[in-house]
């Protein structure tokens, strides 16, 4: 089993990246491959409404020189995506954003190539709007069949400078329950991913 984490911050070692660290600790317990990488920062540019992967099908995007053609394989192979980011103005990252609206619809180009996957989202937040954060990320996983696992609450961490996320003890663990949650529903679910159905409208 394989989880991938996103880091949608610029800032490395920031907030964002101790909580998504904090998400894959009990997965690499449980004996899962586990990875985490950059977006934040990144050249990625957003979605251009070419559609050109409608036709491509081969699970990529037309435009290949940023850091999207390294992530995108990562998300298709992955058993599970946890996705973080700041929140900026009550939102992701513009480089989040840009990485769910392009992975999203590569997915749903190519028979919704998410479904059954496990999907999570992880938020750094100062004071408020975490929960629209959350919220957007959410969103793609949904009309994508990915399973969203819930935990003992939002999955939020308060903090602003680097390291102040570490003072929110619920928050962290949180993020710990969250990553035995995905790792048992993994396992429950594991079995039965190629008979996951797919709707077509």
């Amino acid at each position: 089993m394989y989880a991938v984490a996103v880091n949608g911050s610029p800032r490395k070692g920031g907030n964002t990246e101790t909580l998504l660290r904090h998400v894959l600790e009990p997965l690499a317990e449980a004996g899962w491959e586990t990875e985490l990488i950059q977006v934040g920062g990144q050249k990625i540019r957003g979605c251009q409404a070419c559609y050109q992967c409608f036709e491509r099908k081969d699970g990529t995007c037309a435009f290949q020189n940023d850091a999207f053609a390294e992530i995108m394989p990562k998300l298709l192979r992955a058993d599970a995506m946890i996705l973080g980011s700041p929140t900026y103005f009550t939102d992701v990252s513009a480089e989040m954003k840009a990485l769910i609206d392009r992975a999203g619809l590569v997915a749903i180009a190519n028979d919704r190539a998410f479904k059954g996957k496990i999907g999570a989202a992880v938020v750094a937040v100062r004071r408020g709007g975490g929960t629209h954060v959350y919220d957007t990320i959410n969103h793609m996983f949904l009309m994508n069949q990915v399973i969203v696992p819930g935990s003992s609450y939002w999955n939020l961490g308060y903090g602003r400078n680097k390291g102040e996320v570490l003072s929110d003890a619920e928050g962290l663990a949180n993020m710990r329950n969250l990553g035995q949650v995905i790792a048992w529903l993994g396992a429950a679910i594991a079995p039965h991913r190629e008979q996951f159905p797919v709707l077509k409208p």
